[in-house]
């Protein structure tokens, strides 16, 4: 069965599922509505049979929307945009795989509409469509050639991963205004009239039901910060300040900059940088022999760096320092796959060090 989903987060705050398309080989497909049917339990029943697979395109945040919201459950899935990096695909785009494989060319994009808004219009319902009714035949032509370069079974080892993986909540991080672009170069009063700044938007965005980069940019928000304005025309003085922000939100703005203002010196927050954690000198001379070693690999292999021997993992096996491939298979993440096409390789390259 094909799975895609569709958000409303361009135009919604916060975002809300708003389409479920579902199609099965034949031609037969499916949209559900989920701002009308609540409970997509029995869609669950479906989805965590272990005779069926479901065929995404890219599918991490489809799959993350459905167990975060909807705690669904998946047997078995097939991402067709991770067979096509398996294969070396110049472009992994649907439309492009279509057109390569299929010959099929795609209705014009929708992805910015609001898919939220009812009833749905004759060319969404045609984009909806579009976006699983070839999957499963695109997932026919990728597993031929990848049964044909000896790699299905890395990529259903992938998917097995990709299917199982889990959903953390997103708890809400007081210092998430500590990590905008810029933020850390300002002074302490500066931070801490972000922090008011960031707050109010929040509040603001969660209001109008708009998502926060529609009210007021990161950007902008900075900018204010390292100002300090004191009234509509230094507002104004402010790129990304239009007359519409100001006329909508400049008195809440200017409130948000004087209470960061008032707050008394002795009462500033420090905002501690978090420190990295320190790697071993032996193990940074892994990670460089592990980089130059996946160098050469990405040339004979025709895969992505970050397919074939991602940093994070580049870290992890340093930081392990296997002297066997069993030993390496036991990363986290390691993958039966590497360990068994690479294994050798890598082991020998820290061997050498």
């Amino acid at each position: 069965m094909a799975l895609d989903t569709e958000g409303d987060s361009l135009h919604h705050y916060p975002e809300r599922l708003a389409l479920v398309q579902l199609a099965v080989p034949g031609g037969e497909v499916w949209l559900v509505d989920p701002l009308a049917v609540a409970d997509l339990a029995p869609l669950g029943q479906v989805f965590a049979s272990p005779g069926v697979t479901l065929v995404l395109h890219a599918g991490d945040n489809d799959l993350a929307h459905l167990k975060r919201r909807h705690g669904l459950r998946f047997a078995s899935v097939f991402d067709t945009s991770v067979a096509a990096r398996f294969l070396g695909a110049p472009a992994t785009g649907l439309d492009a795989l279509l057109a390569t494989y299929l010959d099929v060319t795609l209705p014009p994009s929708r992805q910015k509409d609001d898919w939220s808004a009812r009833p749905l219009s004759e060319a969404q319902l045609r984009y909806a469509e579009a976006d699983v009714l070839h999957l499963g035949a695109l997932r026919g032509r990728l597993s031929e050639e990848l049964g044909r370069v000896g790699r299905l079974a890395w990529v259903e080892e992938e998917c097995a991963a990709l299917a199982v993986q889990p959903v953390a909540e997103r708890p809400a991080d007081p210092n998430a205004f500590a990590g905008l672009r810029g933020a850390r170069e300002l002074a302490p009063r500066g931070l801490v009239v972000l922090r008011e700044l960031h707050a109010l938007r929040e509040r603001l965005a969660l209001g109008a039901d708009r998502p926060p980069f529609k009210i007021v940019g990161d950007e902008t928000l900075v900018r204010l910060a390292q100002a300090l304005p004191a009234d509509r025309a230094a507002l104004a003085g402010i790129p990304g300040c239009t007359p519409k922000v100001i006329g909508r939100w400049g008195e809440a703005l200017l409130e948000a900059v004087a209470r960061g203002l008032a707050l008394p010196e002795d009462a500033l927050p420090v905002f501690a940088r978090q420190p990295r954690a320190r790697i071993p000198g032996a193990a940074t001379r892994r990670i460089d022999t592990l980089r130059r070693w996946r160098a050469g690999a990405v040339e004979r292999a025709g895969l992505e760096p970050g397919l074939l021997l991602p940093n994070r993992l580049i870290t992890a096996i340093a930081l392990a320092a296997p002297r066997d491939v069993e030993a390496l298979a036991e990363v986290d993440g390691v993958r039966r796959w590497r360990a068994e096409t690479f294994g050798r390789e890598i082991v020998a390259a820290l061997a050498a060090v």
